[in-house]
């Protein structure tokens, strides 16, 4: 990201071509307009019939529906990515409050993932025992 907020600041000279921006990083960042979150999702809701959904809207890269890891069973929301900007503010517009699969459903511009400090837990030892003597 730093190397995304350096070519930023050298201006609009810089080309895609010649940039010292990788692919990846320029596609991960559009990706954050494109991608939709998909709240309020009936549990029969699937990948395939999300991605039907909104296909009517533009070209869908991708649709997933988020599981539980444990029963496999759908959590009720996902995500849809779109190809373009305009589509994906056409779906926003269009699908916000319809009714999939028997469902009224939200839909918003996804937001950036942030870390919940997931991994290992902190050791804090025992609790502090007091004596009232």
């Amino acid at each position: 990201m730093a190397l995304l907020r350096r070519a930023v600041r050298l201006g609009p000279g810089l080309s895609t071509s010649s940039s010292i921006i990788p692919p990846a990083i320029l596609i991960s960042c559009r990706a954050l307009t494109t991608k939709l979150f998909v709240g309020g999702l009936s549990f029969y809701t699937t990948d395939k019939g999300l991605q039907e959904a909104f296909s009517q809207y533009g070209q869908v890269v991708e649709a997933q529906v988020v599981s539980d890891r444990v029963s496999d069973r759908s959590k009720g929301f996902g995500f849809v990515t779109f190809a373009s900007q305009d589509e994906a503010h056409k779906a926003v517009e269009e699908m916000n409050g319809k009714a999939l699969n028997g469902r009224v459903i939200f839909v918003d511009y996804a937001k950036p993932k942030s870390d919940y400090g997931g991994g290992m837990p902190i050791a804090r030892g025992p609790p502090n025992l007091k004596n009232d003597s």
